[in-house]
């Protein structure tokens, strides 16, 4: 970054960043996720200056957020609810443009429309529903089943009556995500203290970052709804509320698979509160803590099954998504064992399917060995249980059947929270930077001319953030809120 010179103050970024979120917001009229009623059954927009303006505002909110980071001589840091205040002025651009980066909240709807109409969504795809909802389904998806759990497809279904007028449905299911952003906000500082770290530096690094904001809130992704739900449940562990936490991690499990990691953590957290508690004799400290090990064990299993027992009864869907779960890595996805794969196919002039197979299968043993690593070392060297946590979904989505920009959040979060070396934030800080530009406004690969336009945008960006840097001097307002 430039030399930000003696009279910058975050005040000067929290503009900057709004001025990126407006220029994506723009720009997503014409190059976003629009409706196939604009956009035709290709479902490609048409780019244009749209392209430009999203990657240009991508440059300058990435860079206002990494900016604010930095330490200003002479300028007070921002606090807890001037970083709230930001949060919501870049937020709210975002709220009412076509969806960015994805569609699959059309996906969301289409399910959501499907179990009102009594398909199974985990059988069947949009394609047997038809209609309105499932031309705005690309190609691609059609006929795939549902990868997500009974709880978020009752928070589909209830969208299910707006599901012909995809305006109003993918509005319905923004709010939603944002709700869940601001909860997010409140959660993650409060993780923060308890377990002893910067409840500032976590909220800028975990919540105001541009990975959530353009994609569980611009996006409208479901990984919101269980991130919400997932620390809700390491909140209500780390103060000792075990069942509690147990059950909200179950929900979370119930919106998206990979919560499921966090139960040992939960489990590990109530075992260490319970062998505190006890305060028993020397003499009997083991037994105490074998004792403890059963009950939070045995609590947090009784708690999850029923849990997942009554949603599922609840939501009348049965357990199709467990098979369901390998819907997102279809031969095309991307990630790196995927790449591995065709690589490996192209260099020995052998089927494609198979090596991907092979060596997504090798990506998913080595994700098993580090978790067990990781276990161990909380079980034996007293690791920090939340750092292994966020370690362990880093893994899993670096070498995982299938890569989103957004799947990185799962690391993130805990790590923003749990973290404290600042090489280690310094990286993951890097990573979602670089991330926010991997994807294309509409969501479908890019073409050579969208390339160019992509070019332009960020150079545009770049010259706006160096002009906003060595700019005039000009009087910075107090962070007063």
């Amino acid at each position: 970054m430039p030399n930000t010179g003696a009279n910058a103050s975050p005040g000067r970024y929290r503009w900057l960043g709004l001025l990126g979120s407006l220029a994506l917001a723009a720009g997503a009229l014409t190059a976003g996720a629009r409706p196939a009623a604009d956009t035709g059954p290709s479902l490609r927009s048409s780019g244009g200056a749209g392209t430009v303006l999203v990657f240009a505002g991508l440059v300058v909110l990435t860079a206002a957020w990494l900016l604010i980071g930095r330490s200003v001589e002479g300028q007070p840091p921002p606090g807890e609810r001037w970083l709230y205040v930001t949060l919501a002025w870049w937020a709210a651009p975002l709220l009412l443009v076509p969806p960015l980066f994805s569609r699959d909240v059309y996906s969301y709807l289409a399910q959501g429309a499907m179990l009102a109409h009594g398909l199974d969504v985990y059988t069947h795809g949009p394609a047997d529903l038809g209609g309105p909802t499932a031309v705005q389904i690309p190609q691609v998806w059609q006929h795939t089943p549902a990868p997500y759990g009974p709880a978020f497809l009752l928070v589909a279904r209830a969208a299910a009556p707006l599901a012909d007028h995809p305006w109003a449905g993918t509005l319905a299911l923004r709010l939603a995500a944002a709700c869940a952003v601001a909860v997010m906000a409140a959660l993650v500082p409060a993780l923060a203290r308890t377990l002893g770290a910067d409840p500032v530096g976590a909220l800028r690094l975990g919540v105001l970052n541009p990975l959530v904001l353009v994609h569980l809130i611009a996006g409208a992704h479901n990984d919101a709804l269980a991130f919400v739900l997932l620390l809700g449940g390491l909140l209500a562990a780390t103060r000792g509320r075990a069942l509690l936490a147990a059950v909200l991690v179950a929900l979370a499990v119930l919106v998206k698979a990979p919560a499921v990691l966090a139960l040992p953590v939960v489990c590990l957290i109530a075992i260490a509160d319970r062998a505190r508690r006890a305060q028993l004799l020397k003499a009997v400290r083991a037994l105490a803590t074998v004792g403890a090990t059963v009950l939070a064990v045995g609590a947090t299993v009784l708690a999850v099954g029923v849990t997942v027992l009554a949603v599922t009864a609840v939501a009348g869907t049965g357990y199709g998504w467990i098979g369901a779960l390998t819907t997102p890595a279809t031969s095309t996805s991307w990630s790196l064992t995927t790449s591995l794969g065709r690589l490996a196919a192209d260099l020995t002039g052998t089927a494609p399917d198979g090596a991907i197979a092979a060596t997504r299968l090798l990506g998913l043993a080595f994700v098993a060995v580090a978790i067990c690593v990781l276990a161990w070392r909380v079980v034996r060297r007293g690791s920090e249980p939340v750092a292994a946590l966020a370690l362990a979904f880093a893994v899993l989505v670096a070498l995982g059947p299938a890569f989103r920009p957004w799947y990185a959040l799962w690391a993130v979060l805990p790590a923003a929270f749990a973290v404290r070396a600042p090489g280690v934030r310094r990286v993951v800080e890097i990573t979602c930077a670089v991330l926010v530009f991997v994807v294309m406004p509409d969501g479908f690969g890019p073409d050579g001319a969208e390339l160019v336009l992509a070019v332009g945008g960020l150079v545009i960006g770049a010259v706006v953030v160096l002009v906003t840097e060595r700019g005039v001097p000009f009087r910075e307002r107090q962070l007063a809120c």
